[in-house]
């Protein structure tokens, strides 16, 4: 009997490449502020590292904490309602925290921010699941991770030096507010609910109530396992899929020091007169006189150009590999970028790292997005995006004020940067051994 020929690839809708442009304004106006605001805080409005810390290691949690709730409440009231909530409170956000210069008035400008940011983060996630399929998903949440990439590269590439040098600091961060905020048009005119899936459940939409209590389900379902006799079998599957994103979060502990401790080591200590060199005669054999220079922006560029030119390779390479070996693979990778920025602070080698370990976090991310996506009840599939998003909470909880301690101690008091990478190189080891240990107890569900 002749096997079934594979299924054709299903085409992505005009929903599917909407929200993968309001993925791109978005992200790449984040990561512009992003690229410069440590930064910023310390050399301009003179915070210390340890406060810039604690502000990076409260809001940037919160940004990630918010979708477990604000993807249920997308799926009780509505994609777009919630889109347009997201994109008033994130142009307002950043407007406040541009005119801000006082600590507490940044901070409560940053909160407003990351409410609109944790607002739109699972409803967009949530809209590429709902416009993807079997056939496309690993594709799909490619380009998507892509399109974040592309913003991010961008962004920090042309317009956040421009306007840093030209305007001013605060002005990259305006700019970031008419970025999110022009995007009420598009989804006002533009933007329709994504097709329920066939598995949703009939009858009356649940109240906030029920609908807040059900989101935090998986949050209490470690408790049920441990006080009740015999919990439901959905909780032992809450608990499994809690232990890999708590598992997982360690790389991005790694991650997050990309926009704290990285900027201040490339201000610090990395020394890119020979890169500037080189990009300036090539400028000039074209006949190009402007002067070039490398800044603590393009550290982003680094990470997202090298996305940009390989993820949809990378996606290609891994789109039939088991989920859980292909993440183990990519942190492995990472981890090694970062140990390798501890064998010198010379710009080539800063640059390999960095391009090393982004090739990890290509490899391991979008298909931890995209089996997440694929494994989650139809019906709550922007709750279950919205638990996703635990990996930044605790990620960077850890990772801002940790990184923000230890460089003062390693960096600024000892003068020994290449100790500060060994540490974070030895949380990547320790992760990839929690993920070895995980796929030996549940690897039949994890590699899927």
């Amino acid at each position: 009997m002749a096997a079934a020929s594979p299924r054709p690839r299903s085409r992505f809708p005009f929903l599917f490449w909407l929200v993968v442009i309001f993925e791109f304004f978005e992200r790449g106006s984040y990561y512009g502020v992003m690229s410069i605001f440590s930064v910023y805080l310390t050399d301009h409005l003179g915070f210390a590292k340890g406060d810039v810390g604690l502000i990076k290691g409260t809001i940037q949690p919160l940004l990630y904490f918010l979708p477990i709730f604000t993807g249920a409440l997308a799926d009780r009231f509505g994609y777009r309602r919630t889109l347009l909530v997201a994109f008033g409170l994130l142009g307002g956000g950043y407007l406040l925290t541009s005119q801000a210069t006082g600590y507490t008035a940044v901070f409560l400008s940053l909160v407003v921010m990351a409410i609109g940011a944790g607002t739109f983060k699972p409803v967009i996630s949530g809209t590429i699941a709902r416009t993807t399929d079997q056939t496309n998903s690993t594709l799909g949440f490619g380009i998507f991770y892509w399109s974040i990439n592309l913003g991010a590269f961008l962004f920090p590439l042309i317009l956040v030096p421009y306007v840093k040098n030209n305007i001013g600091w605060e002005w990259v961060i305006v700019a970031a507010a008419i970025g999110t905020g022009a995007l009420l048009i598009p989804t006002a005119l533009f933007f329709k609910e994504p097709p329920r899936p066939a598995t949703a459940p009939s009858g009356p939409k649940k109240d906030l109530w029920r609908t807040l209590t059900d989101a935090a389900e998986l949050l209490y379902s470690p408790l049920v396992l441990l006080f009740q006799r015999s919990p439901h079998p959905r909780f032992k599957e809450h608990w499994r899929f809690l232990l890999m994103i708590f598992i997982y979060s360690g790389f991005w502990v790694l991650y997050f020091q990309m926009f704290d401790s990285v900027l201040w080591y490339v201000r610090d200590y990395v020394d890119a007169s020979s890169l500037n060199d080189a990009v300036n005669s090539v400028l000039g054999a074209m006949g190009i006189s402007y002067q070039w220079y490398f800044d603590i922006e393009h550290v982003t560029v680094i990470n997202a150009g090298t996305i940009i030119l390989l993820q949809l390779f990378i996606s290609n390479i891994v789109k039939d590999k088991a989920a859980m070996p292909t993440m183990i693979a990519g942190i492995i990778m990472g981890t090694a970028g970062m140990a390798i920025l501890a064998i010198s602070t010379n710009i080539w080698v800063f640059i390999v790292g960095t391009v090393i370990f982004s090739i990890g976090e290509m490899t391991a991310h979008p298909k931890f997005i995209s089996y997440v996506g694929q494994t989650a009840p139809q019906d709550k599939v922007a709750m279950y995006m919205g638990y996703l998003f635990l990996y930044g909470v605790i990620g960077s909880s850890i990772g801002g004020i940790l990184g923000a301690n230890l460089y003062v101690l390693f960096v600024d008091e000892l003068h020994q940067p290449a100790t500060l990478w060994l540490i974070f190189s030895g949380i990547g080891v320790v992760t990839v051994a929690g993920l070895l240990a995980y796929n030996r107890a549940y690897g039949q569900k994890a590699n899927t």
